[in-house]
């Protein structure tokens, strides 16, 4: 009877680990079926945006600067509506984004201001009617150092220097924000010396749409 009943025990928990290891394989099965749709979902995410990416590359244009793929505008074609050339555009940008995964990358909010100038550009307004002026608030502020305090915070030159250049040459306004100078511990002598310091990004940004300036803010 003894033998019986330890043979039985010995079954028990013979089945109970099989049942244990099926359900763990089981498991183990269901999140990698779960994984494999999302890895190929990205994969196809990254095959789309390079299949795009080279759809851009063989027809932009840059009619005034060339920031970069997409900095670039798309040529089309049977345009029936088109800004008035004679009016003056005054373009008042808010910049508040860096990464700081990609320092050696040119800011991305600097690119798509690029990118506006050019869309105006090449939608026939000249350039001596464009009147760009740049707000920097926030992680922003980073982009706009210079190699020296870039070098101690990233070890690498400032990539956006000659894009700065280039926008302050068109007549771009470059105004910094002093609250975010304070909490993110850039001084004056860390900024380009073109920069005019405010107390705040948030005076600036109404007093200038008050004078009719168009806002945006570039969330890149």
């Amino acid at each position: 009877m003894k033998k019986q009943i330890l043979f039985l025990f010995t079954s028990l928990v013979v089945i109970s680990s099989y049942c244990q290891t099926t359900e763990n394989n089981t498991s183990k099965d269901s999140v990698t079926s779960k994984e494999a749709p999302v890895d190929s979902e990205k994969r196809g995410q990254v095959n789309r945006r390079q299949q795009m990416m080279a759809k851009i590359e063989a027809v932009a244009t840059f009619p005034v600067i060339n920031a970069g793929t997409f900095s670039g505008v798309v040529p089309i074609e049977d345009i029936t509506e088109t800004p008035d050339p004679n009016l003056e555009y005054k373009l008042l940008f808010e910049l508040v984004n860096f990464d700081d995964e990609k320092p050696s990358d040119l800011n991305a909010g600097l690119v798509e201001v690029a990118r506006i100038i050019n869309l105006h550009a090449a939608s026939g307004i000249p350039l001596e009617k464009t009147y760009p002026v740049i707000v920097v608030h926030a992680a922003a502020l980073n982009s706009f150092t210079t190699n020296e305090f870039y070098n101690g915070k990233f070890e690498m030159d400032n990539p956006n220097m000659k894009l700065i250049e280039e926008l302050e040459n068109l007549g771009a306004k470059f105004i910094s924000c002093g609250q975010a100078m304070f909490f993110f511990e850039v001084d004056k002598e860390a900024l380009l010396p073109m920069f005019k310091i405010s107390l705040t990004a948030q005076t600036i940004l109404s007093s200038y749409q008050m004078k009719g300036y168009v806002k945006y803010r570039i969330n890149r």
